[in-house]
């Protein structure tokens, strides 16, 4: 199945896809599905990043490509750092830092979104756990990252983590391709069999260390070539099976 989640009358509302119409929803797609007998075409909605994340988890130098271009060494475990939910940003949103931000990077990942409360998941139920996948931009600022000798400031600013369109069921998240596009020109292109813990050993590897609950995203890194954008760049981030995440640079 397909979701997303729209603005409708001024209020957010979640939806199930089905070709080209949206089915909207009475609540999240967590539990169960209900549905308030109200439709819209898709071309007309308003989107909003799928998700009702009280965190996003994600994780460093997933792919070794990635590792090796940062030049810091390859982890032997899952790297972990947290953005903040005010870096949530919609499918189209506008993606703006600071003045003092000196370096804006792309960073195209698949993300996950968790469908009920997972604790000490073992990877063979992995999947009971995730309502869907979809595209993220781990937008960061570079030069803030490295120099506070931390990640939460340069990763946590407002509208850091645009993701969409939809969140979906009906791919396999062992083999995709992952690519990200500046202006039109592939920046990044990887698949994620090349990811060094796989979907299933992540989520168990996070919910050993903390809860994650309903809504919740797990972002699982990105592969080489990222890179600086600019005030009036277009990135896309095209996952294979997902759809496109389109944001402008301001």
């Amino acid at each position: 199945m397909k979701f997303v989640k729209i603005e409708r009358d001024g209020q957010a509302v979640w939806g199930e896809v089905r070709e080209d119409t949206v089915f909207t929803l009475t609540q999240p797609p967590f539990e169960r599905l209900s549905y308030d007998g109200a439709s819209c075409p898709l071309g007309e909605c308003t989107l909003l990043a799928p998700c009702e994340a009280t965190k996003i988890v994600c994780v460093g130098k997933n792919y070794y490509d990635h590792a090796v271009e940062m030049g810091e060494g390859v982890p032997d475990k899952p790297i972990l750092f947290l953005k903040a939910p005010n870096t949530i940003n919609c499918p189209d949103g506008a993606v703006h830092a600071p003045d003092f931000v000196q370096r804006l990077d792309y960073e195209g990942e698949l993300a996950f979104v968790i469908r009920r409360r997972a604790k000490d998941v073992k990877a063979e139920d992995y999947a009971g756990y995730i309502l869907g996948y979809t595209c993220l931009n781990d937008v960061t600022a570079r030069d803030i990252q490295k120099g506070d000798g931390q990640w939460s400031r340069g990763k946590s600013m407002d509208g850091f983590a645009p993701m969409g369109p939809v969140v979906t069921d009906e791919v396999d998240p062992a083999d995709l391709a992952i690519e990200t596009r500046l202006n039109g020109k592939v920046v990044q292109s990887g698949r994620t069999s090349q990811f060094m813990t796989k979907v299933p050993e992540l989520l168990a590897f996070i919910t050993a260390s903390m809860t994650l609950e309903p809504g919740d995203v797990v972002t699982t890194g990105t592969p080489a070539g990222i890179g600086p954008m600019h005030p009036g760049d277009t990135v896309e981030v095209e996952v294979e099976g997902i759809g496109v995440l389109r944001n402008v640079v301001k």
